[in-house]
């Protein structure tokens, strides 16, 4: 068995035989998704985390395999490899230790180490090495040479320091210790640039900072190398020098006499020149990749929840994309999403158009049984919502906020332009607000996850490890929840097990030349759609009204055989089976096991069985903002109010209270009790009831809590205005720093 296989399966605590398939059936094209739904026998119900771990892990041995073979192909082919070294080197367990002991071989452009060799000072440095007492200066003075640049018994000793610096810094058991102190002890130092205090006040709290490297959080570290990169920090990262200096000093040093002193010159060169920058830049890519682990794990868990909110489902509504100057546009959608009707209305300043506005509204909802209003949450957003609900309308009409963000970014794309060729972005962006309540999972899929607005430093960290990281998490949604086929977008479609792109944008095209798939059968007259694709995709599409009720389920259709015989035996259909839970009652599982079908997946049908196609996100919930409480000059200290989390990082909740600006819970007052993880207390787009504990109307920075009680013995003040123009609190200080840097 592959060594690789061994190596995964101890570090992640399951079966060789559990990664050995996971393994196969990737290396066969299969996705996560369907490995973890449809062959739960052999992995042993591993889920979605696992089987991605095993995938990454590999990968990542893979390529250390890939950079060792070429190693061991240079060193042979400067036939310098014994079959100790070759030894060593399939023993190395990771990249730092593979390049270490390849460092010696290593083709190098000119040192100062390889021109001192050229002026045949290496036997002098040898000597010096040993550190037996001699007469240096006699004994440099024996490798002075004009011709070969070597003026006088200096400049030997100097060439010769210069070959042990370069000795030491290619000892294996050396760079493994100072990387082990680098890793335990180094301290990032952060410093303003001297003249670029006015320009870079959001990194002020940087200006003179350090802690260890090893506790530097994400956030934090990638808030100094934003500075870094935009000239405004200088950062150093290095353990204190003499400590560094001494580790050489006792690893090398053996004797008390002349040529120890040149060994000890050495040792401070070697560090200076050669070690400190090596590890510095070592230990800056590996914090920085913990970083960026962590940024996109955050990002991915927020999207993760944002994708899979509660949709309002198949309604006709009635979508506003709210403004001033240029009105607000309107938009009817049909209960599939499709564009009834566009318009424009002015009932906001300046214009002030109200009744004839109002009759508009009340006209379209009446022609096209509207069922719900949605109100994108950006500008006028509020005093929009307050003219609709004016209105008089129906109380069966819901009347719904909904979170804008990436529409513009949508409405402005190739996705939106094909789509709808014949309308501007404004209508656009109306539309995608509007599909955006129905199915909320659907209509993101066609945004760049970059653009939704739930990460944080998404634009710092490495941007395709985020990439994978995010599609990873947008395809596991997809899949979870299952499309719909013959309405689904291509961009929905793309998602889907074994599909991509190509082959969603030819089902489409098949779909609007032939008309609607009748079953899942005849997704196999799709041009290019072989039987690989059609295993991995059939289980996760749905086509409603089916003739076969199985069509519609997360059953694949490589199990309808067995839920047949299960009908067969019970003397029933299989539409009979899923509307009577006493003939499901009635089955016996381990008659139907066989050497590929076990209990796990047998249970998975039964359960699909009894909801067939059941969407797995949570029953809608409308959801109002506080009345009367629409910009941040309404808002006052001590104030209770209602809203949506809009996005989760280290520090704390954002949450959106409708007034244009999002709010910060800092990490310490999400709850009453200790909190390190926020993503363990809130999710996006849960609803909660927050205090309002700072305002800063001139910064556009609020600071709310979840606590009880969050001003403990000191109830609210409120500020006078000549106070609310003075400097804020510590606390409110470092929230405003923090919404500046990390809410990007």
């Amino acid at each position: 068995m592959d060594k690789n296989i061994s190596i995964v399966a101890k570090e992640l605590g399951i079966s060789e035989k559990q990664a050995f398939s996971v393994v196969e059936l990737l290396d066969e094209g299969a996705t996560v998704p369907f490995i973890s739904r449809y062959r739960k026998e052999m992995t042993g119900s591993l889920d979605e985390v696992a089987i991605t771990s095993i995938r990454d892990r590999v990968t990542q041995l893979r390529e250390l395999d890939k950079r060792r073979e070429a190693i061991l192909k240079s060193i042979e082919k400067q036939e310098k490899l014994t079959p100790e070294l070759e030894a060593s080197i399939n023993a190395a367990q990771t990249l730092a230790e593979l390049e270490d002991i390849y460092l010696p071989y290593k083709p190098k452009r000119k040192t100062r180490a390889s021109v001192a060799k050229e002026k045949g000072l290496e036997p002098l440095a040898k000597v010096l090495f040993e550190q037996e007492s001699v007469d240096l200066e006699k004994l440099a003075a024996e490798y002075i040479d004009e011709e070969k640049g070597v003026a006088n018994a200096e400049e030997a000793l100097q060439g010769a320091r210069d070959i042990i610096a370069e000795w030491m810094n290619e000892d294996q058991e050396v760079r493994k210790k100072m990387r082990d102190l680098f890793e335990k002890e180094a301290v990032i130092v952060s410093k303003v640039i001297k003249g670029k205090e006015e320009e870079g006040q959001k990194y002020k709290d940087y200006f003179e900072w350090e802690e260890p490297i090893s506790k530097t959080p994400s956030h934090r570290l990638l808030a100094m190398r934003r500075g870094e990169k935009e000239m405004i920090l200088s950062l150093d990262v290095a353990p204190d020098d003499d400590v560094a200096v001494d580790l050489l000093k006792r690893q090398f040093v053996k004797s008390a006499n002349a040529a120890a002193e040149q060994v000890k010159e050495a040792a401070a060169d070697c560090y200076k020149r050669l070690l400190k920058p090596s590890m510095e830049t070592e230990i800056r890519i590996n914090s920085k990749n913990k970083a960026d682990e962590e940024a996109i794990r955050v990002f991915a868990d927020n999207l993760r929840q944002l994708l899979l909110a509660a949709p309002l489902g198949q309604k006709n509504v009635l979508a506003l994309d709210p403004g001033f100057r240029t009105g607000c546009k309107v938009v009817v959608l049909d209960k599939q999403g499709k564009l009834l009707h566009n318009d424009a209305i002015f009932p906001n300043e300046p214009q002030k158009r109200v009744a004839e506005s109002g009759a508009l509204v009340k006209y379209l909802c009446e022609k096209y049984d509207v069922e719900a209003i949605a109100i994108g949450n950006g500008t006028a957003s509020r005093e929009t919502e307050s003219f609709v609900r004016g209105l008089g309308l129906p109380k069966s009409i819901l009347v719904i906020m909904v979170n804008e963000s990436g529409a513009s970014v949508y409405s402005a794309s190739d996705v939106a332009r094909d789509e709808f060729p014949d309308y501007d972005v404004t209508v656009r962006g109306a539309v995608s607000i509007g599909r955006r309540l129905m199915d909320p999972l659907a209509e993101l899929v066609k945004i760049d996850p970059k653009s939704i607005g739930v990460g944080q430093y998404q634009h710092d960290v490495d941007q395709n490890a985020l990439k994978h990281g995010l599609d990873d998490v947008v395809m596991s949604c997809v899949n979870s929840v299952g499309v719909e086929l013959n309405t689904a977008s291509k961009e929905l479609l793309s998602y889907v097990s074994g599909l991509g792109p190509s082959l969603a944008k030819t089902i489409v095209e098949h779909r609007n030349q032939n008309g609607p798939f009748k079953d899942r059968k005849s997704l196999t007259k799709v041009s290019r759609l072989g039987d690989k694709a059609f295993e991995q995709a059939a289980g996760f599409l749905r086509i409603r009204g089916a003739e076969n009720p199985l069509d519609s389920s997360a059953v694949h259709p490589e199990s309808y055989h067995i839920v047949e015989k299960m009908a067969s035996d019970l003397g029933c259909s299989v539409q009979d089976m899923i509307n009577d839970v006493t003939l499901r009652n009635k089955i016996d599982l381990k008659k139907y096991v066989t050497d590929t079908v076990g209990l796990p997946t047998l249970n998975d049908i039964i359960q699909e069985l009894a909801k067939p196609g059941r969407d797995p996100r949570e029953s809608f919930e409308v959801f109002s903002f506080q009345d009367g409480v629409n910009t941040m000059g309404d808002l006052k200290i001590g104030m209770k109010l209602p809203g949506i989390v809009t996005n989760i990082t280290n520090f704390g909740a954002f949450v959106d209270i409708g007034v244009h600006q999002d709010g910060l819970v800092h990490v310490s007052h999400l709850s009453d009790s200790f909190v390190k993880n926020p993503a363990e207390v809130v999710t996006v787009q849960q609803k909660v009831t927050v205090t309002v504990m700072e305002v800063d109307t001139n910064r556009k920075r609020i600071g709310l809590s979840m606590k009880s009680d969050p001003f403990g013995k000191n109830p609210p003040k409120q500020k006078s205005k000549r106070e609310e123009n003075l400097p804020q609190g510590d606390l409110q200080e470092k929230l405003n720093k923090l919404k500046g840097l990390f809410n990007s």
